[in-house]
């Protein structure tokens, strides 16, 4: 539930890669090769119970996050959805959720709610709870990558310094895999290094062959007026990057790692390596999805469309010069 989402997407690839069957469902059908795509909205819980039914596991990555009371509006769905997977029979619910003890933010405080909810029902959950996802196309890193190339100087709070956990999303996805056949309950999850703000936008710098980024400390600037400066340089949703920013404040690290060891045979990747990989990754998608781009900026590329018009003679040439070319 939730396929279009970044991890999502991500995560029904590599189910279907895995030859499961997949039902991949979202408020607008999802178009995901080798899925069956589904279009049902959560907050119906008579079109969930029959597009649920004969499922055995659901993932739910379901987010809120640009509605205006989301918290309220997440508990609800996640009890709607409880409701559904019991009377559909599933025997279990795969949930990814956030770090943070005792957090601040109404963002982390929502994504540990619907955990709760998630559990109260009558089908076992277990609940991944993790930082930010590194990945081209998720939320996190892009808010990352523009931040770190338009601006070589940058006045940033304290929050910078805030201890956090991030973990690759090739990582995130092999967890979530893991989670169909470990004991139902709660995993902390992330990579193998604790680190901060302020040094992620470092790695990411050097994996891109950027000048050292200059950083300067205001102990006054708050969350939420450092989310009203970011959007002045990145494309984010403002709604949902006003709510991550404002999570920047609570320390989002692994504490309890022997458990998940212990369940999970997950080696996770550092922050270098996990920036290289989504940086090679989206290098690659490029390859077959560039040509199927609309115009202007996605995810840190941007793409120019021009059509001119051919004459009668130019196809035969166009094709002899691609014949010279070689390659599909």
């Amino acid at each position: 539930m939730g396929a279009n989402g970044f991890v999502g997407r991500e995560l029904t690839v590599a189910l279907v890669e895995a030859r499961y069957d997949v039902i991949a469902l979202a408020r607008r059908g999802p178009e995901i090769a080798g899925a069956e795509g589904r279009s049902v909205d959560v907050a119906d819980e008579a079109a969930l119970r029959a597009a649920l039914a004969g499922c055995e596991i659901a993932f739910y990555l379901v987010h809120s996050l640009s509605s205006e009371d989301f918290r309220a509006r997440d508990r609800q769905l996640a009890a709607a959805f409880g409701r559904a997977a019991s009377a559909a029979g599933l025997r279990r619910i795969v949930y990814l959720g956030g770090l943070g003890r005792d957090p601040e933010s109404e963002h982390l405080v929502s994504r540990q709610e619907v955990g709760t909810a998630l559990a109260s029902g009558d089908v076992p959950v277990v609940e991944l709870r993790a930082a930010v996802v590194l990945g081209a196309g998720s939320i996190s890193f892009e808010m990352l990558r523009y931040l770190t190339e338009r601006l070589p100087f940058m006045v940033c709070p304290r929050w910078v310094r805030t201890a956090i956990q991030p973990i690759a999303s090739a990582d995130m996805i092999r967890y979530l895999i893991g989670a169909i056949d470990v004991e139902p309950g709660v995993y902390e999850v992330g990579g193998a290094d604790v680190t901060s703000y302020r040094e992620m936008i470092a790695a990411y710098a050097t994996a891109r062959g950027l000048r050292r980024r200059r950083i300067v400390d205001v102990p006054y600037l708050t969350p939420r007026l450092s989310s009203y400066w970011l959007d002045l340089v990145t494309p984010v949703d403002r709604r949902v990057s006003h709510a991550l920013i404002e999570s920047l404040v609570t320390e989002v690290v692994v504490e309890d790692h022997r458990r998940t060891d212990a369940a999970f045979d997950v080696k996770p990747m550092g922050l270098a390596d996990a920036l290289l990989t989504a940086l090679n990754d989206q290098a690659l998608e490029l390859d077959h999805d560039l040509l199927n781009r609309n115009s202007g900026l996605r995810d840190g590329v941007h793409t120019l469309r021009v059509v001119a018009p051919l004459s009668s003679a130019m196809p035969t040439r166009l094709d002899a010069d691609l014949d010279r070319i070689g390659g599909s």
